[in-house]
Parts: C-alpha cells; sequence; structure tokens
C-alpha cells in the first residue's frame, strides 16, 4: 500500500475540520449576530492556536518573522477575518452546505492568484479542476 503524504492528511483534515465549522456555525448562530458570534470563533481560535504554540514551544519563533513576514502575514489576518466575517453572514441565512460549496471556490481563487503572484504553473488539468469546482459549487448551491 502506498504512503500518503503528510500534507494530503492534513489537507483533509483541514476540509474535515472546515466542514464541522460550517454544521457548527450554522447550529451556533442562532439569533446571533454574526460579528459577535465571529469575534467568539476568533477568540476560541487565539486561545487555541497559543495554546499549541506553547505547547510546541514555538512562541520564541515569533520574533524571527521579518518586516515582509509581519506585513503579509498581516494582510492574510486581515483576509481571513474578512472572510469570516462573510462567511458567517452568509450562514446565517444560507443553506450550511450551499455557503460551503461557494466558500471553497476559494481554491479556484488561489489557483489563479497562485499562477499570478507566486509563478505556480497553471496547468491544464489545474484549469479543468477549478472548472469542475466552479460546476459543482454552481450545483451544490442549486
Amino acid at each position: 500500500m502506498p504512503e500518503i503524504a503528510g500534507w494530503v492528511i492534513l489537507g483533509l483534515l483541514s476540509a474535515f475540520a472546515a466542514a464541522l465549522v460550517a454544521i457548527f456555525g450554522k447550529i451556533g448562530l442562532g439569533e446571533v449576530s454574526p460579528i459577535p458570534a465571529t469575534m467568539a470563533r476568533a477568540i476560541v481560535m487565539a486561545a487555541v492556536t497559543s495554546i499549541a504554540a506553547l505547547a510546541a514551544g514555538d512562541v520564541r519563533e515569533l520574533g524571527s518573522i521579518d518586516r515582509k513576514g509581519w506585513i503579509f502575514i498581516g494582510l492574510a489576518g486581515l483576509a481571513g477575518a474578512g472572510s469570516w466575517l462573510a462567511y458567517f453572514a452568509a450562514l446565517k441565512i444560507g443553506q450550511a452546505s450551499a455557503v460551503s460549496g461557494l466558500d471553497r471556490l476559494s481554491v479556484v481563487f488561489v489557483v489563479v492568484l497562485a499562477a499570478l503572484f507566486l509563478g505556480e504553473s497553471l496547468t491544464v488539468w489545474k484549469v479543468l479542476g477549478a472548472a469542475l469546482m466552479v460546476a459543482g459549487a454552481i450545483l451544490i448551491a442549486r
């Protein structure tokens, strides 16, 4: 039996956890506004990631992040916060499966943006996969 690459296992674990975000988030929103719900989620995530960094002994590495790193990690944080706010707002008013399907179109955007800004190859297979993801998101959102 072939060995599965670590990044594949972690990617699948990430996908499963993201599925739980949609389910738990939809249930948890109830009558709560998406903004404080997103804030509560961020507080829990900050606590969990802080504990993980402390447990792994990685906190001291914060000092090794250079100015460019801080700028881009900060921008990633801003983008993530915007994504979470929009996701919870959409989840509040839409079906979890449809919202999640549309949210996964981020993969399509990553394929295009990675080709433009990171120099990653834009192969026929990637374009076909992205097109299928768009078709899947449309079908799931119906």
